[in-house]
């Protein structure tokens, strides 16, 4: 099929929004290791989860053998308000790099909240709802899942606790009160509300926070609310279920006009997006089906997959919640402020830890200036202003396009674009400014965090 036959954005119609979410650990060999009691250091069960999460997806987060799992028509039926979203050929992008290589990108910005994170925020609100709950606590880093659970939370008509990483909350108070607009309750993290909050800002004065703290609080305002539990954004098993809808959609749209990446790249921090873009390509993989290269990008300031341990850790810095055996930076580990405020988790998805672990994909990290250069790049030639986030992604994409310039490859390469920079302008002032400095974390930095890494035996 010629170049000039594929259009610039590619839609699919509503009846081809997936009905089914896919589950990529049922194509595991090695399986994403058990969910720990903080107490106990024992592998959690269903009951052990209810006190903090949902029934339902309690359900979804330790089913590791359905390769299929229904969407309920109400979800579908939510998701229609901005899915199908569209992917992109970035055929400006292409001409202005020189590059041979076909650049496409999976846009995810496509609707109030701003980014991906509704995917998710929606089916999280829909069970909470389902099981009579009054409302749900979470905490959000740049400020996207707490603005998508905020909206989701007042479309189902239930209430909803934020507790918002400091800085993010300080850099970003138009997303906070998008937050607030819907009706959430916005509390930057760590607080003096909570018991936890007390002791972070008690060890560690002045902090700007994480999102480890951040989540830390909100498992205890949930745990100690009646008809309340915890909803988190990324990370869990659960959460990367739910964002197969971008690669499913991603790989239907590609597959209609014949289109094979050899290349797909997502930013990664929890790793939602990245595991949802990836999912159903590394599906192909896992089978033996087709290869693929799969590149995760992630902060060089907050460097969880290139410099990190795998190893149980704790999910937040209070130590409340379960263990997850993942690549991480050690649960104590608060990163610099910088403005990836949703790339600031100490740790990473146990399924992606686990396929990184077995050599199924690869990883870099890259700094904020490089970033942010990118990002300018792109929202020049492209016409959308990236989130932070994403523009990991898109950095990474425009060196892989480079080196196809180099070698004459013409390799087609697809990246995740999570979402819409426009409540981050303060980071791109400051880029402007040549106020933006770049952060890397010392080894002595990253081995005193790694000696608070708990003693495990499993």
């Amino acid at each position: 099929m010629s170049e000039k036959s594929i259009p610039y954005k590619i839609y699919l119609s509503e009846d081809e929004i997936p009905k089914q979410w896919y589950n990529v650990r049922a194509d595991m060999k090695n399986k994403p290791a058990p969910l720990l009691n903080p107490a106990t250091l024992q592998p959690m069960g269903f009951e052990d989860l209810r006190p903090v999460f949902c029934d339902e997806l309690i359900k979804q987060e330790l089913d590791d053998t359905t390769a299929y799992i229904d969407i309920p028509q109400e979800i579908r039926d939510f998701y229609k308000m901005y899915r199908p979203s569209p992917l992109v050929r970035a055929y400006c992008l292409e001409k202005a790099l020189g590059t041979p290589a076909k650049i496409y990108y999976k846009f995810e910005g496509n609707n109030t909240s701003g980014s991906h994170k509704l995917n998710s925020a929606i089916v999280q609100a829909y069970y909470a709802k389902k099981q009579g709950l009054k409302g749900v606590t979470t905490e959000t880093g740049a400020g996207q899942w707490g603005t998508a659970l905020s909206m989701a939370s007042a479309y189902l008509g239930i209430d909803c606790k934020v507790y918002m990483v400091k800085v993010s909350y300080e850099q970003k108070p138009f997303r906070r009160e998008v937050m607030r607009t819907y009706g959430a309750s916005v509390t930057p993290s760590p607080s003096m509300e909570t018991e936890i909050g007390k002791k972070i800002n008690a060890e560690h004065p002045g902090t700007t926070g994480s999102l480890g703290c951040a989540i830390s609080e909100a498992v205890e305002v949930a745990t100690k609310t009646e008809g309340y539990r915890y909803v988190l954004g990324s990370v869990l098993n659960q959460v990367l279920l739910h964002q197969t809808v971008i690669g499913l959609e991603a790989k239907a749209a590609l597959d209609k006009y014949g289109v094979t990446p050899d290349i797909i790249i997502g930013c990664a921090g929890g790793g939602s997006n990245l595991g949802g873009l990836i999912s159903p390509f590394m599906g192909e993989k896992l089978r033996g089906e087709k290869d693929y290269r799969i590149v995760a990008v992630e902060p060089a300031s907050c460097p969880s997959f290139t410099r990190g341990k795998f190893a149980y850790d704790f999910c937040d810095t209070g130590m409340v919640c379960p263990l997850a055996k993942m690549y991480t930076l050690g649960s104590n580990f608060i990163p610099s402020a910088n403005h990836a405020g949703g790339l600031r988790y100490h740790g990473m998805s146990p399924i992606l830890s686990q396929l990184y672990h077995d050599g199924y994909m690869e990883a870099r990290s890259v700094e904020q200036t490089a970033v942010f250069e990118a990002a300018e790049q792109f929202a020049r030639v492209e016409g959308i202003l990236p989130a932070p986030e994403s523009s990991h992604a898109i950095r990474a994409a425009i060196d892989e396009a480079l080196k196809c310039k180099e070698t004459g490859e013409e390799k087609t390469i697809l990246f995740g674009l999570t979402g819409t920079g426009y409540f981050d302008m303060v980071a791109y002032q400051k880029f402007n400014d040549g106020e933006m400095t770049d952060y890397i974390p010392t080894d002595d930095e990253l081995n005193k965090s790694f000696a608070t890494l708990p003693k495990v035996e499993i």
